[in-house]
């Protein structure tokens, strides 16, 4: 009976990787993005929530990523996420992680992803940055900063590793370069993360056309929860998909072991 148990979970595991059973590859996957897939004038988007990125400007797709393929942002170009009609229950507001492989051309502020609020708050800033740095930060309705991080060696020509993690209930946020913590900051204040993106979001460019992104994207992803270091670095070794394969796996094994204790 147990080893059936054992069968139907292995087989339930593998079909939501390869969303035969789950509609999202994770239920705190907000956005995800690996550049394998351009459609017209769209980017697919594939964390199962079906954002894909409208392209405005010049975004082709480039056989030079860090996982496959990139994407490659000419300056001033960017995708455009429909922020206004993302489902409210995908918009992060208790935590948040953006994690991305980026290959700058230049040292210059640029935006990796942004989003704007209603009420015009700028509620997330993951950048690299033209002081020679990187910036984490994220801000609460009325404009209110949570925290904001500027840290690290801004690095042009070359594949950098960033993510910035937040989570409201421990109330920290860190910033990770290549998998290791280069900055962190405790909460100024208590408040959710403004939680709608009605003046939109976008993908290498601020909502007001400043910060381009120019050169090479791969790997992007929004969370709605703070990730740990060990998911950072997995994550940065992987790949999101073969990440997620190993998540799984580590479950399917822990299952498994409490089933064999209970057959004892």
């Amino acid at each position: 009976m147990k080893r059936t148990f054992f069968v139907f979970l292995s087989v339930l595991l593998l079909a939501q990787l390869n969303g035969l059973y789950a509609d999202v590859l994770d239920p705190d996957l907000v956005l995800y993005f690996d550049f394998e897939e351009f459609n017209g004038n769209s980017v697919i988007e594939k964390s199962g929530r079906g954002y894909d990125g409208e392209i405005n400007g010049k975004v082709t797709q480039s056989n030079d990523g860090k996982f496959g393929k990139a994407a490659e942002f000419a300056s001033g170009s960017f995708l455009d996420l429909d922020g206004p009609n993302i489902n409210p229950d995908d918009i992060p507001t208790e935590g948040m992680s953006v994690v991305a492989w980026i290959n700058v051309n230049a040292i210059t502020d640029m935006a990796i992803f942004n989003a704007r609020a209603q009420d015009n708050t700028w509620l997330v800033h993951p950048e690299a940055r033209g002081d020679g740095n990187y910036r984490w930060l994220n801000r609460s309705s009325g404009g209110n900063t949570i925290f904001d991080i500027k840290n690290g060696k801004n690095r042009a020509n070359e594949w950098v590793h960033y993510a910035g993690t937040f989570s409201r209930e421990e109330g920290e946020a860190f910033l990770y370069i290549d998998g290791e913590q280069v900055g962190n900051e405790k909460a100024r204040i208590g408040t959710p993360i403004a939680g709608d993106w009605g003046q939109g979001a976008r993908v290498g460019y601020n909502i007001d056309n400043n910060r381009p992104f120019a050169g090479l994207m791969d790997e992007l992803n929004v969370w709605k929860r703070g990730l740990t270091q060990e998911e950072v670095k997995s994550i940065m070794e992987f790949g999101m998909i073969e990440h997620l394969a190993v998540e799984a796996r580590g479950k399917l094994a822990t299952t498994w072991g409490r089933l064999k204790q209970t057959k004892r």
